[in-house]
């Protein structure tokens, strides 16, 4: 990304603090709304949790509540792909069951939700999914409204087109305090009507005092690259029990609490590094994770021990013996043990947004219409 030293003599009309997704949603948000907008970022092209992730926009798995926020995030994840350009497919979620209880999970949550939001199928149709007959599944699950992106091309992507057509960006550039509409930066001081600031894992140095009201921590992630293997599809997406066990909507059912007894006993491993055993395809392979670590001060360190578990057991549901790792890293996000989200208002001009769980993706463009609603 390329500085822009020119900016307006008059003020902005919003200012967006911070270009990970859930900043550049709201600044693609601001823009379609006709705002004069600049960005500004730390780094010199979208980093962290951004680019970190699955790409797996994984809507119909939230809690009931989050619902109309992740329907407006949908629509806006297809109108932002549709103008930059990007890839975003819409292929679905499936959840091969492997055993009675995750199955009965997926029957209760299907009635839940209805067949618009998910489709339960025989052992045949997800062998057929999965493209070998490995597994021996006893069912599954389809959500067909989940979609995909990837993640190392999405935010980047959309950056440009927002630059392109008009929209202000002071990359390298570090923030020192906000209030009342004034910015005051690295780079000098500038002025908006709203201020909407997204420091993601950040808060802490940032906003300390907030951060530690809301619990706000680090969470890290085991994540690797690997090779797709022929039979898997190129848009796949796929959940597995330890999911059930973990995203809001899933757990509210009935037979969650029986799940979670009958993966400490089957699954003791992925249970003690908090997992949740996932795969989603991207051009350059398939992204498997992931475990969690959370705590303030996180360390670099990434478990081989724990690395190699999520790709042994990614590599069964997937039907094969062994999956050729290209890459490894530790991925980190903001978490809180008591939120999902923190939207809080400082000042009539500013407000501050971080989504405090692994699900910024999912989440992003329909927080930035909550966030824009603020004011």
């Amino acid at each position: 990304m390329h500085q822009n030293p020119q900016h307006p003599a008059k003020p902005f009309d919003i200012i967006v603090v911070g270009a990970g997704i859930i900043g550049l949603a709201t600044a693609y948000r601001a823009y379609k709304q006709g705002h004069n907008v600049m960005v500004i970022e730390r780094n010199s092209r979208p980093t962290g949790a951004s680019i970190q992730n699955f790409g797996h926009a994984c809507f119909t798995g939230q809690a009931d509540e989050l619902q109309a926020m992740v329907a407006k995030s949908r629509e806006g994840w297809i109108s932002a792909a549709q103008d930059a350009g990007f890839w975003a497919a819409q292929p679905g979620t499936l959840i091969p069951a492997t055993s009675d209880v995750e199955m009965s999970v997926l029957e209760q949550f299907a009635n839940h939700r209805g067949q618009e939001q998910v489709t339960l199928l025989s052992p045949s149709e997800v062998e057929q999914r999965l493209g070998h007959q490995r597994l021996k599944p006893v069912g599954g699950a389809l959500l067909p409204l989940d979609m995909r992106v990837n993640p190392r091309e999405a935010a980047a992507t959309l950056a440009q087109w927002l630059e392109a057509q008009g929209v202000t960006f002071q990359w390298n550039t570090t923030l020192r305090s906000t209030a009342d509409g004034v910015v005051d930066t690295s780079r000098g001081q500038w002025e908006a009507q709203r201020v909407v600031l997204c420091p993601g894992v950040n808060l802490s140095y940032l906003l300390p005092d907030l951060a530690q009201a809301e619990g706000v921590r680090s969470c890290t992630l085991s994540m690797a690259l690997v090779e797709r293997p022929d039979h898997i599809a190129s848009d796949f997406c796929m959940l597995t029990g330890t999911s059930l066990a973990r995203y809001d909507g899933f757990s509210a059912m009935a037979s969650v609490p029986e799940l979670r007894q009958e993966l400490q006993q089957r699954e003791p491993e992925l249970v003690e590094c908090i997992a949740n055993l996932m795969v989603t395809a991207i051009p350059e392979g398939l992204l498997v994770g992931d475990s969690h670590d959370y705590h303030d001060s996180p360390t670099p360190f990434i478990s081989e021990e724990t690395a190699s578990l999520l790709q042994s057991k990614a590599a069964a549901y997937l039907g094969v013996d062994k999956l050729r790792v290209k890459q490894r890293w530790q991925g980190v996000y903001a978490d809180s043990p008591s939120t999902n989200l923190v939207v809080h208002r400082p000042d009539a001009k500013t407000v501050v947004a971080v989504v405090a769980s692994g699900i910024g993706m999912t989440l992003s463009f329909g927080l930035a219409e909550h966030i824009l609603d603020q004011f």
